[in-house]
């Protein structure tokens, strides 16, 4: 198992007990009451660590290469029902954003996010989870879809943001987004956003706009990555702990502002220490979400996400 900066003096008092138990099994020496007692201080360090966590910490856990990705929610979830449709049906499949139908219980459900990979290859492969064009038109095409046969929309959003090369620019990187954002705030059907990592920029906007936008406890979500708010501000990466605070980009701090509907709470330690309870608690929180959102009209559905986006932002003197 990897372990963040933070997490160090966990792993030191992990080790001690694997050695603790190592010399009990070796010898006629009982080690018990020891084992018992770095047991106790390590739970009492993990809940201090994971009880007072920074903005900047939140990043670095929402990053976690042992943390979860888009597809493995959404085999979790359909238990082998899950379908992908693939391709744009004008350039080519973005293998960055992934998509298609699939079961939770007897509901079907549309499932689009982007999609990481778990090494250099994959990342290579799914362009590190950084969408072109292809893949917001490709997503646009799939909620169209599952608007004609009037099945809900379930996002998951994890991506360091839309992807930002030359090619991508020639074919419309800023309208396809621009695109996707109009047409999600008019479609006739219940939409489901969850932050599972990072949510940056248009990149995550782009399938972001929902009914109910939900984070899990430790993601981020805010227009600009705290490394580039940095160098942008500070001339240098240096200060991305100061950028983490000031963006106010955790579930917590986005919940306050009320941008977002809801938190999904994660295990002691992150999505990653226990994936079994992550996915009931997302597969829990789409189930009351979708139980909500069913007993809207088609018009009352879409006016009420047409005022939520519109009241954002908007205070009284």
């Amino acid at each position: 198992m990897e372990y963040l900066d933070f997490e160090l003096p966990i792993k030191e008092l992990e080790d001690q007990l694997d050695k603790c138990k190592l010399i009990g099994e070796e010898s006629d020496v009982d080690v018990t009451e020891t084992c018992q007692q770095i047991e106790k201080k390590l739970e009492s360090t993990r809940k201090d660590i994971f009880k007072n966590l920074t903005a900047w910490q939140r990043v670095q856990l929402s990053r976690h290469p042992s943390r979860p990705y888009t597809l493995d929610f959404i085999k979790a979830l359909t238990k082998g029902t899950f379908m992908e449709l693939h391709g744009d049906r004008t350039v080519k499949d973005d293998k960055a954003m992934v998509g298609g139908l699939g079961k939770i219980g007897d509901q079907s459900y549309m499932f689009i996010g982007q999609q990481k990979g778990y090494n250099t290859k994959t990342r290579q492969y799914r362009n590190f989870g950084m969408s072109n064009p292809e893949g917001y038109r490709k997503a646009l095409r799939l909620m169209k879809m599952a608007e004609k046969f009037k099945i809900p929309v379930v996002t998951l959003i994890d991506t360091p943001g839309a992807y930002p090369g030359l090619e991508a620019e020639e074919r419309g990187q800023g309208e396809a987004i621009a695109r996707n954002i109009f047409e999600m705030t008019r479609l006739k059907t219940p939409i489901i956003s969850i932050i599972i990592g990072e949510g940056a920029s248009g990149g995550a906007l782009g399938i972001g706009v929902g009914d109910r936008v939900l984070m899990l406890e430790n993601t981020w979500y805010t227009v600009i990555s705290p490394e580039s708010c940095s160098s942008i501000l500070w001339r240098s990466w240096e200060y991305k702990e100061d950028a983490a605070e000031a963006l106010k980009l955790t579930a917590k701090d986005m919940n306050r502002l009320k941008l977002i509907d809801g938190i999904i709470k994660e295990p002691l330690g992150g999505a990653h220490t226990d994936r079994e309870k992550t996915y009931k608690s997302v597969e829990m929180a789409i189930k009351k979400a979708y139980k909500e959102l069913s007993e809207l009209t088609e018009k009352k559905l879409v006016t009420a996400r047409m005022d939520k986006y519109a009241n954002m932002g908007v205070y009284k003197g």
